[in-house]
């Protein structure tokens, strides 16, 4: 069973916000990839896809490893996270 989040995922680079359904099964590091694509495709190019981007809690800072399962974060339903490069 397949069981996503919805979340507010702010992208500072570009000025947009967008409300984004994320699998909790998937892993932090495969979430930005998926992230950095769809972002890249709504922002017409503007937002460049990068290894470098990192994903953080809008409201603790907390940032978020690349090999930790969505599941085992925070991030949950309403959750205000931010995907900086």
């Amino acid at each position: 069973m397949k069981i996503k989040v919805l979340v507010e995922l702010r992208i500072p680079e570009i000025g947009e916000i967008y409300s984004v359904y994320l699998p909790s099964n998937k892993r932090i590091g495969t979430i930005i990839m998926l992230l950095n694509k769809a972002i890249n495709e709504l922002s017409n190019g503007e937002f460049e896809i990068s290894n470098q981007n990192f994903l953080i809690n809008s409201e603790t800072g907390q940032i978020y490893l690349k090999d930790e399962m969505l599941l085992n974060t925070d991030i949950r339903n309403g959750s205000k996270i931010t995907l900086l490069s």
